[in-house]
């Protein structure tokens, strides 16, 4: 409990932080601010809530406000659908503690990816494993299928391996996603060991793991582009989106794609070709 009232109180305090006073509708005080952000009494104020009540709750006292006082909170920090289930998770207010299991891929689930033929697919699980990858996505990035158990995870491929930085064109960006969205995960399941133990290996062994860790921020992976420098058929960008299985909030299915006709998508169909050495991609195209 000690830990999971830390991680509360440092977010609060940096979500506050982040919270321009401009556009909150509150009268100004006439008061030097030392540091950017709302005060706490201000975002009691927006919150509807007593100043030494949000106080406790930053200083990560145990507390369970009701779900109406988290979504107060929630828009008094003008925080996004991410950052809103982010706070719950860490006030205790979402679902109970699970039973975490070993996480498989359904071969019915094997089999649609394969048949994606010509878009890289991708399953990830917690804490960003990845769980399967196609032929397209192992071409496109790394082949995640050859690689030892423990370092099949995507958060994991990103930072520790020079591979990734050259591939992608905008890695500042899709590494700093990788932590946020590692970071949501973590709220969701803050007594998850082999979450807890990526990410100590990745704040001892990564810099800019852990400059992002620290900065508390969440993200929700839903859809996006990646821009990339590929060794083999040169730049390209993908767009992807993401699918959450029925019957299995924890596993996502990530499909990429790029615009019909554009240089990217000969770019993927040139992949697709030189990642089929008998020629069935080809022959289906045509």
């Amino acid at each position: 409990m000690a830990e999971k009232n830390h991680e509360l109180a440092d977010f609060l305090k940096r979500a506050r932080g982040q919270r321009a006073p401009s556009g909150t509708g509150l009268p100004p005080d006439g008061r030097v601010r030392r540091v950017p952000g709302l005060r706490r009494e201000e975002v009691a104020r927006l919150a509807g809530v007593s100043a030494d009540y949000y106080t406790r709750l930053e200083q990560g006292r145990n507390i369970t406000p009701s779900p109406a006082v988290v979504e107060a909170l929630g828009r008094a920090l003008a925080l996004d659908p991410a950052g809103r289930a982010h706070l719950r998770d860490l006030l205790g207010t979402a679902a109970a503690p699970r039973d975490l299991q070993v996480q498989r891929v359904r071969p019915g689930l094997r089999r649609f990816l394969d048949a994606l033929d010509g878009e890289p697919a991708l399953v990830l699980g917690r804490r960003a494993d990845v769980l399967a990858a196609n032929r397209m996505a192992c071409a496109l990035f790394t082949d995640f299928e050859r690689l030892p158990p423990r370092e099949r995870n995507y958060a994991r491929w990103m930072f520790l391996d020079e591979g990734a930085r050259a591939l992608f064109l905008d890695w500042e960006d899709q590494a700093r996603a990788a932590v946020e969205s590692l970071r949501l995960d973590a709220g969701r399941d803050p007594g998850d060991r082999a979450t807890a133990a990526l990410i100590a290996e990745l704040r001892e062994r990564s810099s800019a793991f852990d400059r992002w860790w620290e900065r508390h921020r969440v993200h929700q992976r839903t859809h996006g582009s990646k821009r990339l420098r590929h060794p083999r058929v040169g730049e390209l960008t993908v767009e992807y989106e993401t699918l959450t299985l029925p019957g299995d909030a924890d596993t996502t299915l990530y499909v990429y794609t790029a615009e019909p006709g554009s240089p990217s998508r000969r770019a993927l169909d040139l992949l697709a070709d030189l990642a089929d050495p008998d020629g069935a991609f080809s022959r289906r195209r045509r």
